[in-house]
């Protein structure tokens, strides 16, 4: 007979109005995201593969520049140890936590996790090592949410482990294709966690996402640009994907009248 898993208490209310966040991978993106008033960004590295843990240097920068325009609860960085799937070995899992308390002491407000099992289940164990491990720090559960078959009972264990919200397609390639199956989750899951879809949006999409009732969206609003400096065969690729601003900021400006509309 399993054990139960202890509970790690933060801070668990929905955001009173929907919310946007940003998915950006250098500096130009995090101050994008402060410029056209995104409340929150998930600091990643290596958006072409979905996301790896970025480099401590990035997280001091972002830490820096949010602290500069008096931005609270901003940063939130994608802890990831490789492409890939999600399930991971006890080394990765141990170089995990160890990101996750370099992410503390670097100053970040939260972290984006994500663990199954072999049987596509989300991993209790490795889901509560990694919590404890925030200490204190909002706790996001990635799109890997998205592989597992029954996502309201992976919902039961991320509100049972006290983790903040939760980041979703509804199981599709594009989020406005998985409406039905956010609409139950949010159902399910009231106010004990907040559920942010996220993959595909696309700005047209947020006034019916956020209409249906979710906490907030997700979106990079990356566009890919060419780089015509040298490159070769060690690696060096002729093009690179930066955040676009005026997407960002039509973004922003479609949550607002969300916000607005529902006040």
């Amino acid at each position: 007979m399993t054990s139960p898993l202890p509970s790690f208490s933060r801070s668990l209310t929905p955001s009173l109005s929907p919310s946007l966040e940003l998915a950006v991978q250098d500096l130009d993106g995090v101050r994008t995201a402060l410029r056209v008033g995104a409340p929150r960004i998930e600091l990643c590295g290596a958006l072409g593969v979905g996301g790896l843990t970025p480099s401590i240097g990035m997280i001091e920068a972002a830490v820096s520049a949010a602290a500069d325009a008096g931005a609270s609860d901003f940063v939130h960085v994608l802890v990831r140890p490789r492409a890939g799937g999600f399930v991971y070995s006890a080394d990765e899992v141990a170089t995990t936590v160890r990101d996750i308390r370099a992410v503390r002491a670097a100053g970040g407000n939260g972290v984006v996790i994500g663990a199954l099992t072999p049987e596509g289940l989300v991993d209790r164990g490795v889901t509560a090592e990694l919590a404890a491990a925030a200490e204190g720090m909002a706790v996001s559960f990635h799109r890997a949410i998205d592989a597992v078959a029954e996502p309201l009972l992976a919902a039961d264990v991320l509100m049972e482990l006290g983790l903040t919200r939760v980041l979703t397609s509804g199981g599709a390639v594009r989020s406005i294709d998985g409406l039905g199956a956010l609409r139950a989750l949010k159902s399910h899951v009231g106010d004990a966690l907040q559920v942010m879809a996220g993959g595909g949006v696309r700005v047209e999409d947020i006034a019916v996402l956020l209409g249906a009732g979710l906490d907030a969206v997700h979106l990079s609003a990356k566009v890919t640009v060419n780089d015509p400096s040298p490159s070769g065969p060690g690696g060096g690729a002729q093009s690179y994907d930066r955040t676009d601003g005026d997407v960002a900021a039509a973004a922003a400006s479609a949550v607002a009248t969300v916000r607005a509309s529902a006040s």
